[in-house]
């Protein structure tokens, strides 16, 4: 929660102190046209905060700030975001209610907002918390099925369905050298005046024998942020590896290459799925987020002819 107590000379307009609540949810991308609003387009954003605007009976809809953007047809299980709320308008939302004014509002949520979105926790930040910037890492996976006898209709908006088998083996081992910190400009499409420069904490394939996945190929991507199109970009360049159209040392060397070619394919955008977002202790998250931008300016300064933020 932040508040601000500055006094002021009278008959200055002052900004009434805000509550920040932090919120974690989950959502089938679909059916939507991505995270960002759009004018025209149904997308996650609009969706939650024009039921946030009506909840909480604000004058326009609330401003919310996501962890991670997803694009049109990404999943997400591990979202969360941030919303900054009057004091006063939280304090008048439990009516009449004498529950707790956070599980109020996660109620009414639930009743109003669509079942491809669901808010699974709302509670009141710790100090100094920012969704986007407090996050040390953003973990996805990509799931892919190769073997026509394990096909599965009712997975099909979030397992993409791949027609040749796939050598996990080669593709793991094609994948370990891109882990680190590097310039990924290969795997993303171009932003001006954005940085391409990501760590890369794990890249991995495996082809689960039990669980949920079983038989699947999946991807486990790590990071401590992605540029535009970057996960869907390695798993695009994974593919061709497996399919053994290229080599195992062949996504290392677009990597190097530092440039955006045309061998690198985006594959689809419905296998993916934001599964969490890593944040530190409460006591660091302050710290995290002022560490974050500053490394973001820095970067976005020095490499001001990239892109993909």
């Amino acid at each position: 929660m932040s508040e601000s107590m500055d006094v002021v000379p009278t008959g200055v307009p002052t900004q009434e102190p805000a509550v920040r609540l932090r919120l974690e949810l989950a959502y089938d991308g679909t059916g939507f046209a991505g995270w960002a609003i759009q004018p025209g387009l149904r997308t996650v954003q609009g969706v939650l905060e024009a039921a946030l605007g009506t909840v909480l009976r604000t004058d326009g809809p609330p401003r919310v700030t996501v962890a991670g953007r997803t694009d049109s047809g990404v999943h997400a299980r591990g979202q969360v975001a941030h919303v900054d709320i009057p004091t006063g308008l939280i304090e008048k939302s439990s009516g009449r209610s004498s529950r707790p004014v956070d599980e109020v509002l996660l109620t009414r949520l639930g009743g109003i907002l669509p079942s491809d979105l669901v808010v699974h926790t709302l509670t009141r930040a710790a100090e100094g918390f920012d969704a986007r910037f407090s996050a040390l890492r953003r973990r996805y996976t990509y799931r892919i099925c190769d073997d026509a006898a394990r096909r599965d209709p009712l997975s099909r908006t979030h397992v993409l369905w791949h027609r040749r088998g796939l050598d996990v083996d080669a593709m793991a081992a094609a994948a370990r050298p891109l882990v680190g910190r590097h310039d990924f400009a290969s795997y993303c499409k171009p932003r001006p005046g954005a940085t391409t420069i990501r760590t890369l904490e794990a890249f991995a394939w495996s082809r689960p024998v039990d669980g949920p996945d079983a038989g699947l190929v999946v991807a486990t991507v790590q990071a401590d942020a992605f540029c535009h199109s970057m996960v869907r970009s390695l798993v695009g360049a994974s593919l061709a590896v497996g399919e053994g159209r290229r080599g195992s040392g062949w996504p290392a060397e677009l990597l190097a290459a530092r440039r955006r070619g045309e061998g690198v394919h985006v594959v689809a955008a419905h296998g993916l799925t934001l599964e969490e977002v890593g944040y530190p202790p409460d006591e660091e998250l302050a710290a995290r987020a002022m560490q974050t931008r500053a490394r973001r300016a820095a970067e976005d300064l020095q490499h001001a002819s990239g892109c993909c933020g």
